[in-house]
């Protein structure tokens, strides 16, 4: 089973309120909050490709560009010495910690029983 819904380049979430007994999501990963609800997995998937569209549009009408989910930064903070080993270690192979961070990334990923991609 899926957890994350994929539209137009946009992820949305899954999930289940036992107390209003209706599916429920928001787009993940976008800084601008849209929800998105439905009574079942059909009706939860074509709200969510909705709120995508909709969201879109009024990006466009208000004349400002819509947020872009995962462009491809992100910070991280691991710590002082695993940056100053990972540092070091770019340095003295003449990499940039950038590529050092991408590529251990990679491998990690890489290695894992991920299940299907998204």
């Amino acid at each position: 089973m899926s957890t994350i819904l994929e539209y137009k380049g946009y992820y949305g979430s899954i999930e289940y309120s036992d107390v209003d007994e209706v599916l429920h999501g928001r787009l993940e990963f976008i800084r601008d909050l849209v929800t998105y609800e439905g009574s079942d997995a059909k009706s939860l998937k074509l709200a969510f490709q909705e709120a995508v569209d909709d969201y879109l549009n009024l990006c466009q009408a208000e004349g400002r560009k819509a947020d872009i989910p995962l462009k491809g930064s992100f910070n991280v903070r691991p710590g002082r010495d695993l940056h100053r080993r990972a540092m070091l270690y770019a340095k003295r192979r003449g990499l940039n910690l950038n590529s050092v961070v991408s590529d251990a990334l990679r491998r990690y990923l890489d290695g894992q029983d991920t299940g299907p991609t998204l």
